[in-house]
């Protein structure tokens, strides 16, 4: 790469937030560093990314039953095969993080992409049976979690500048925790098995089709009222929270536990930085 310290580089940040809160600190990313200009694409798209034009790469995503979800996988082994192309990997969790980032980094750089740099944030849960039951973290993160998160964009940002004035041989490669190496991986239809049968309270469907369109599995069918393709789900919850009138429920939940977007004060951490 040709040495002009003058020049921002190009980058993608592809991610998948089903509750909002994965986005927000992609944002944050995108907004703080400086030597890369990042844009965000939502994976939930349906579609592939142009990342022969970028020159970093970005995967993010929360944790789903230990790892990432399905999707983000069947993702990432869509993309072209990759020669080097530096990227990072970021995930975001809520009771506990898993293996997330060490897949996320594993499978990157199976696609050619070399994994720099790689973070887990703890955020307020957004899993219903888990809010439910009173263990939302609503005060995650906390101080200590929020001044890791920022360094590790701080020094990701100082890697980036590396890059830039075309150094980029002297780029390591990212680390990731000790426990993650030694979880067992879960079966990704595990979520779906959890989340059990799901049912629509027809007094309270409106027909909408919000839950149809935010499927991000095509699961849906609405007709009018959506009808579920069990085959296709992953229990990745994103019907039941979203559903303006909490019309979409299980045999084991039914109006509690929904988080449809970030809450204030997790907005006002990220903001306020």
């Amino acid at each position: 790469m040709p040495v002009d310290n003058d020049k921002t580089l190009s980058g993608t940040i592809c991610y998948y937030s089903g509750s909002g809160n994965t986005r927000l600190a992609c944002q944050y990313i995108q907004n703080t560093i400086k030597n890369v200009k990042f844009d965000l694409f939502n994976v939930t798209r349906g579609s592939l990314p142009d990342l022969a034009a970028c020159d970093v790469a970005g995967f993010a995503t929360f944790t789903d039953f230990l790892d990432p979800p399905q999707l983000f996988l069947n993702f990432i082994e869509k993309l072209p095969v990759q020669a080097g192309k530096p990227a990072f990997v970021f995930n975001t969790y809520g009771f506990i993080n898993g293996r997330t980032c060490l897949t996320l980094g594993r499978r990157a750089g199976a696609r050619g992409f070399q994994v720099v740099a790689g973070h887990s944030l703890h955020m307020p849960e957004s899993f219903p049976p888990m809010v439910a039951g009173g263990n939302g973290n609503e005060q995650a993160p906390n101080e200590r979690e929020l001044a890791g998160f920022r360094n590790f964009v701080s020094q990701m940002d100082n890697g980036f500048g590396i890059l830039k004035s075309g150094r980029g041989n002297e780029l390591k490669g990212a680390r990731f925790s000790l426990i993650s190496y030694i979880l067992p991986p879960l079966s990704r239809k595990r979520s779906r098995n959890d989340m059990g049968l799901k049912y629509v309270d027809i007094d309270l469907c409106d027909e909408c089709g919000i839950c149809g369109k935010i499927c991000p599995y095509a699961a849906i069918k609405l007709d009018p009222k959506p009808v579920f393709d069990m085959d296709k789900c992953y229990g990745c919850w994103s019907c039941y929270n979203h559903c303006p009138k909490k019309a979409i429920y299980t045999n084991k939940f039914r109006g509690v536990g929904h988080y449809p977007k970030p809450l204030d004060s997790l907005k006002e951490k990220f903001h306020g930085q």
